[in-house]
This record gives C-alpha cells, structure tokens and sequence, in this order.
C-alpha cells in the first residue's frame, strides 16, 4: 500500500483528544481543511511511541476573530476562526468599486461603512443585509460571492433548512451566513433569524454531543427573487436592510476573477478609510439610513389581509368623500366592511386598529361625524353624526403603512 507524504500530515492534541489536520478534497476541485478525531495507539502504531510528545498540546478551543492581527493561538487555546489569506496592498479596485455601487446605489457610503465594519470591526452587529430583485442577471450571486472570496473560511453558505436544523455547528463560530435562495416566510424563522443576528451568545449543537455555548457575532447575508414575502417583517422591525438590486448593463464573466485580484487593494483602502457613520444603535446604523421602499414593500406584504381591507376602506371613503380624516367606532367599521363583502368580526376590527395602527379613543363618549353606505349618492357614502368613544385614522397614517 502506498504510503501518504508525511511532511503533510500533521497532528494536534486539543484538551485530552487527538486530531489529525487534513485537506479533504472538494467535489468542484480544491481542498478543505478538516480535523479528524485520531487514535493515540494507531498514531503510534504509525510514527512510533516518540512521535507522540512533539504533537502540539492546546487546552482547548476558542473563535477570536480579527483580520488584522490575526492570532492563530491565544492563551493555550486554538483558534477556530480561520486567518484570511490577503495581504493589504495599495492599488485601484475599480470592479469592486462598481460592484458596491451597484449594490448599494445611493447607500454607496453607508455599503462601504459595512463591508468596512466587517474587515475591522468582525464582532460588530450589523443589519440583516436582503437583497432582493425578481430579475435575474441582477449581481445578487455575484457579490456573494464576493464576500467569500474576501473572508475565505469563515463564510458559510446556507440553505433555508438550515436555518431550520438544530445541527448548527457548522455555521457557529462564522463572520458571515448567507442564503442564495431564501424563503423564511414562517412567523418562528423570522423570529429566529432576528434573535440571531442580535444575540451574543449561542448554544451551538452537533450530532450525538453536548450543547455547548460560543460568542456568536455571524451577519447574516440573503438574497431572494421574492421582492413581496422573503422574509416576515413587521412595522416598526430595524434589524433588516433591504436593497432592490437592477439587472446588470453588461454580462462580464470574468468579472468575478477581476473582483479577487483586487481584493489585497480594497482591503489596504478599508484600512485607511473614514467611516462615514458612527454606531448610533447596537446593529451600528441608526435605523432611519437604512429605511428603503423595498423594505417599506415587504412590511406592505406582511400586513394581513384584514388590514389591508380596512386600510382601502378608509381611503375609498376620504377620496370619495374629499376629506383627510375619518372618525369611526369599531360597530361603524364592521357593516361597512360587510357590504365590501369582507366577513370579520369585531375583536378582529379592534386588533387591527389598537395593536396594528396604535390608535387610541377618544377619552370620553363625544359626537363625531362618521360615514355609512348610501346607494343613492354618487360617492357612495353619507355622513351620520353618532355619539360614542372613536377613533380618528388620517390618509397619511394609512398611506404610510
């Protein structure tokens, strides 16, 4: 049997138990490195009894990570975060340049801010970044792409069962997860993608092992062809950035290849830039910057269809009627709702209007004018003046929802 070249093998003991460093080949070419559990007895069996005591010992594990002064030990401790293999060099990245500007359009300096909060700052929380186009040839891929090129091994790519698995253990202790394809559009994915990208720390499982607690400072990534429903996002929600990419005027398909020479200038340029934000909130940005119709569109596609009925209602009757507010009882709403041929009850009328719009009633029982269909007018509404705790809703609250 042919023996293996042993200048490549290498053997590390990590607490009591003994790995073996190997490069496991990939099925699209390439390697990937991999600890395997080994034997004590066979090692010997192999290397002899000596080669046992100039095996490097560590106490443990650790994920420090840092691509600055990358430390591959730190007190006795491994370090699982892996070290990217760039070497910062001034120069142009003109690609880079468009492709940033691409993506990040007229939020170019706060894209920058990003992927220079990432390089330098890794433990940093940042926004959920969704990239969303139902076009294709977009550059979506593309950049990320990109951002495996950049930060190498601690990227890992996800797919939405994934997010969905218990086995986690390949993804924790990475700067970035990203999915190509994302689809999370159940209430408990959404919940727990945005306790994860807020969260410190994590309980990591692996199979057939204990749980066992890390920092967890991972950004998520996610791309969709989905512009309406990718993922659940609620009024008021400010962990998520989402741009709306535009296809691409050309198709170059070395443009990736361009990307990856450029990258050692673009990290020396990261190194010397101004941040042109400072932190204002704990995922870095204040809110409002990152505030895009494209998340305003999914937040629209969230609202259930109740509201949705009700918001139109409303509006049909200040654009019939000419005015720009409408006062109302829920006992008003509810017939009205019926003859738009809409069945609802009025707990689910009071849902929306205290919990979804935040409306409040008038403190006491006072006259308002209100509206109620009338067939024999052009507008189809007539005006009714009742006696009771309202609620007042203006055309720009609607509008803005």
């Amino acid at each position: 049997m042919k023996q293996g070249n042993f200048e490549n093998e290498e053997f590390i003991r990590v607490g009591t138990t003994l790995y073996k460093l190997v490069n496991q080949p990939r099925l699209n070419g390439g390697y990937v490195k991999k600890r395997i559990v080994w034997n004590n007895e066979t090692l010997r069996q192999d290397y002899g009894k000596d080669y046992l005591a100039t095996v490097p010992k560590y106490d443990g594990f650790c994920t420090v990570p840092d691509h600055v002064d990358y430390r591959p030990v730190v007190d006795k401790f491994l370090n699982l975060y892996e070290p990217i293999g760039h070497r910062p060099q001034q120069g142009e990245f003109p690609c880079i340049r468009s492709l940033v500007r691409h993506i990040f359009g007229e939020q170019y300096e706060l894209g920058m801010d990003y992927l220079q909060l990432l390089y330098l700052q890794p433990v940093q929380k940042l926004p959920i970044l969704l990239l969303v186009s139902e076009e294709r040839n977009t550059g979506k891929s593309t950049f990320l792409n990109f951002l495996k090129a950049v930060f190498q091994n601690n990227v890992t790519f996800n797919t939405n069962e994934d997010f969905r698995s218990q086995f986690n253990s390949d993804w924790a202790g990475k700067l970035l997860i990203m999915v190509d394809e994302v689809l999370l559009n159940r209430r408990e994915d959404s919940e727990r993608l945005k306790n994860l990208s807020t969260t410190l720390s994590y309980k990591v499982e692996a199979k057939g092992k204990d749980r066992d607690e890390i920092g967890f400072f991972a950004k998520f990534v996610l791309c969709s062809n989905n512009e309406h429903l990718p993922v659940i996002i609620d009024a008021g929600e400010t962990r998520y950035w989402v741009r709306k990419i535009v296809p691409l005027k050309s198709d170059d398909t070395d443009f990736l290849q361009k990307l990856k020479t450029e990258i050692p200038a673009f990290l020396h340029f990261l190194q010397h830039r101004q941040l042109s934000t400072g932190k204002e909130s704990r995922m870095w940005f204040n809110p409002k910057l990152l505030e895009t119709d494209a998340l305003r569109k999914i937040i629209r596609s969230n609202r259930n269809r109740l509201e949705i009925e009700m918001a139109e209602l409303l509006l049909d009757i200040m654009a019939s009627v000419g005015v720009e507010s409408v006062s109302f009882c829920l006992n008003d709403i509810v017939p009205l709702l019926v003859c738009s041929q809409v069945k609802v009850e009025k707990s689910q009328v009071r849902k929306v209007v205290q919990e979804c719009w935040k409306l409040t009633p008038a403190s006491n029982s006072l006259s308002y004018t209100t509206y109620q269909y009338d067939y024999n007018r052009e507008c189809l509404y007539s005006p009714v003046r009742r006696i009771g705790r309202y609620y007042t809703v203006s055309k720009a609250q609607l509008e803005t929802l």
